[in-house]
């Protein structure tokens, strides 16, 4: 079915039965990802002082959480969303308590980090469990909108997530900003898991166990394609921090942050309402390639005023880079291994964005804001490179699945 264009697809995707409950759960759900993190940081450090242990304990959640995406989106394919869904929830409200509980009664470091990585552990890829709901539900034609609105909702998510924890946990109690990350995720996981119109159908195993999304050619490609877009994410970020204190106004590093994100959403919104007629594997190739270009400007920015500008343009081609690599890993994926594709993709984007910080952050500390600017470049570039060298593995299709069936066999 071809595509529908224009800005009146997101409301006729929104009228797809079951589509606007569907959004509205994964919203609910998808919150603490922008939350977790720097509500344990802002708690670990209000408590102990220590901002050193709060970032050990707030790394100790993210890296467990990228290690168990994968794992966790297998078992999904396996065995069905609902039940990892429902079971995920219960044990991530149990191990973010304790961790809730341990940093407020003053307990060790190793403790907090047991807590935490328990937490990680528990933690789905919710953007990646989405993804493959939305795949179940609409017809082929309708998908790369529903991955546009997708993109939207977690730029949105990321403005106003980090706003939220940081005013409950200072307004509020320094653990609010956690306590709602618990609710978040065990009512977004219940809606989601009871969605039963989204349900990703559960494939049989053959013989061999069925096959894997890593072991395909072109999700591999999209996992280093993805690590090195993470890579610039995470230096871009270093790099207006950096900026932001060079100048000496600190507080300006989140507000080009938050305009890098605009770029990214309105971007997304224009990206995912446009019937493109190029190829979705020369779509990534063209977007990373913008994005790396918009990097380069940053390096040269001389005022506040201008890097608030090329903030906005830096962010434009993020929304649909992920949108043409999301609608390329449902093309890709084996059959039944969506939830595994898409964990995979999304931890290899966290990693890349953990390694761009790293190098970004050591960078500015001895060479300046811009010569994290030239590292964020360096990751697009590697993106770009393995966007096009990678053609041939992600023109390589699987059959493509007859629209809508998997949410009607429902």
């Amino acid at each position: 079915m071809p595509a529908k264009s224009g800005f009146g697809a997101y409301p006729r995707l929104l009228r797809e039965p079951g589509a606007l409950t569907l959004g509205l759960y994964g919203v609910v759900g998808r919150f603490p990802i922008a939350m977790r993190s720097l509500g344990c940081l802002l708690l670990v450090a209000a408590i102990s002082g220590s901002l050193a242990g709060a970032g050990v304990v707030a790394a100790a959640m993210l890296i467990s959480q990228g290690l168990a995406s994968p794992v966790l989106g297998r078992l999904a394919d396996r065995v069905g969303q609902r039940k990892v869904l429902l079971t995920t929830c219960a044990v991530h409200a149990v191990a973010l308590s304790t961790l809730v509980t341990a940093i407020m009664l003053g307990a060790p470091l190793p403790l907090l980090v047991l807590a935490a990585v328990a937490t990680g552990c528990a933690s789905v890829s919710f953007t990646s469990f989405m993804r493959a709901r939305w795949a179940a539900l609409v017809e082929q034609g309708t998908l790369r909108t529903a991955y546009a609105l997708e993109s939207v909702l977690d730029e949105t998510i990321f403005l106003l997530g980090p706003l939220l924890v940081t005013v409950l946990a200072t307004a509020v109690h320094p653990a609010a900003g956690l306590v709602a990350c618990v609710a978040f995720t065990t009512v977004g996981s219940i809606a989601v898991a009871l969605h039963t119109r989204s349900e990703p159908v559960v494939e049989p195993l053959d013989e061999g166990g069925g096959q894997r999304a890593i072991s395909v050619t072109g999700v591999q490609v999209l996992m280093v394609a993805y690590a090195g877009m993470g890579f610039l994410l995470g230096a871009i970020d270093v790099t207006m921090v950096a900026f932001a204190r060079e100048q000496g106004t600190p507080g300006m590093g989140g507000v080009f942050l938050s305009l890098t994100a605009v770029g990214s959403l309105a971007a997304g919104a224009v990206f995912g309402a446009v019937d493109w007629k190029l190829p979705q594997e020369k779509l990534l190739v063209a977007t990373t390639t913008v994005l790396v270009l918009g990097a380069v400007p940053l390096a040269f920015a001389g005022t506040s005023l201008v890097m608030a500008g090329l903030a906005v343009v830096a962010g434009i081609a993020i929304a649909p880079g992920l949108i043409a690599g999301s609608t390329l890993l449902e093309a890709l994926a084996p059959k039944g291994s969506l939830s595994e594709g898409f964990s995979w993709l999304s931890s290899a984007g966290a990693l890349g964005i953990a390694l761009g910080t790293g190098a970004g952050g050591w960078l500015a500390e001895s060479g300046g804001f811009d010569a994290a600017a030239w590292a964020a470049v360096g990751g697009g570039a590697v993106a770009v490179a393995l966007s096009a060298a990678g053609q041939p593995a992600l023109r390589r299709r699987r059959p493509v699945r007859e629209p809508g069936m998997a949410a009607r066999e429902q």
